[in-house]
């Protein structure tokens, strides 16, 4: 007999939701922050647009236009807070990723379980850290006067370095730092995803007569490819958030010349100095870029080797 339903029944896709309501009400969390945190703030970007008074309010402050990104644009230091930015991504790209994939190639070789999990310990713990005890640890290492470094230094016969006032010394702080603090966690992506690799593809290479190098050639590395490229292509997008705490600690005036870059200037001119509206006009050009940025590597790469995240 055919079934009817009344007038009054609910769609189908209602029903369905309040079937599985439990599971719905467990995203109510996750997606309240996506839209106070993520989606709400977005219609602030309009303070790029206008001369914001803090005194007058978000809706009675004059509309200006694009004043204040040709006032970025034009700005006399502009070359070098965008090519400092882009360098320093370039670097982390280039050491910053590689580091945790081999992390994870070398613990996974580990046959030892105790050792195994405490050698992960020890390497996870300086995520937790924040950037103010690692700069700490930073000026302790590396200061002239009593920093370990360079009391090494003078101790073989060398002169001490101002590693810390040394406009050169500055990037490669800055990604050793961050390689140092972020390196094993980000390793568990990668050891979760050798997890999902066969043994028996490894056993069949064995009885091939594959070395370990000719495994990880052809079997490892393209086990990994796909975490591997969505990790690159979410880099890629925030190609030019670096991370204010970082950089912060670590800059001073006298390495303004490598280590001033967008996010700085940023604090200095919207923090220290009250102008919210041009701070606002980099992050929008900051999210414009980085969005663009992530279409093209996301086509390319789906071109190239067939993986993207969208």
């Amino acid at each position: 007999m055919k079934r009817t339903f009344s007038a009054t029944a609910p769609p189908s896709l209602l029903r369905f939701v309040w079937k599985h309501r439990a599971l719905y009400l467990m995203l109510v969390p996750g997606v309240a922050y996506l839209l106070v945190f993520k989606f709400f703030p977005l219609l602030g970007s309009a303070i790029a647009f206008k001369d914001y008074n803090i005194y007058k309010g978000f809706w009675d402050s004059d509309w200006v236009g694009t004043k204040y990104f040709v006032q970025f644009f034009t700005y006399p230091q502009f070359t070098r807070l965008l090519r400092n930015t882009l360098v320093i991504s370039l670097y982390q790209l280039l050491f910053s990723l590689p580091a945790p994939l081999i992390l994870a190639v070398l613990l996974n070789e580990l046959r030892n379980v105790a050792f195994k999990r405490s050698v992960q310990t020890v390497l996870y713990l300086p995520h937790f850290l924040s950037w103010v005890i690692i700069g700490g640890l930073g000026y302790m290492l590396l200061s002239p006067q009593t920093g370990l470094v360079n009391q090494w230094i003078t101790q073989t016969g060398g002169s001490p370095i101002h590693f810390l006032q040394e406009p050169g010394y500055f990037r490669p702080i800055i990604v050793l730092s961050s390689i140092w603090k972020d390196m094993g966690w980000n390793a568990i992506i990668f050891l979760a995803a050798l997890a999902g690799i066969s043994p028996s593809l490894y056993e069949a290479a064995k009885i091939d007569g594959a070395g370990r190098w000719n495994q990880f050639k052809h079997i490892t590395l393209p086990g990994l490819l796909p975490v591997i490229m969505l990790i690159l292509l979410l880099k890629i997008g925030h190609v030019l958030d670096l991370g204010f705490e970082q950089i912060n600690m670590f800059l001073n005036p006298i390495t303004y010349e490598t280590g001033d870059v967008l996010d700085t200037y940023s604090y200095r001119e919207g923090i220290l100095r009250g102008k919210y509206s041009l701070p606002t006009a980099i992050g929008l050009f900051k999210g414009v870029v980085g969005f663009i940025l992530l279409i093209v590597a996301n086509r390319a790469s789906k071109a190239t080797t067939g993986q993207g995240i969208f």
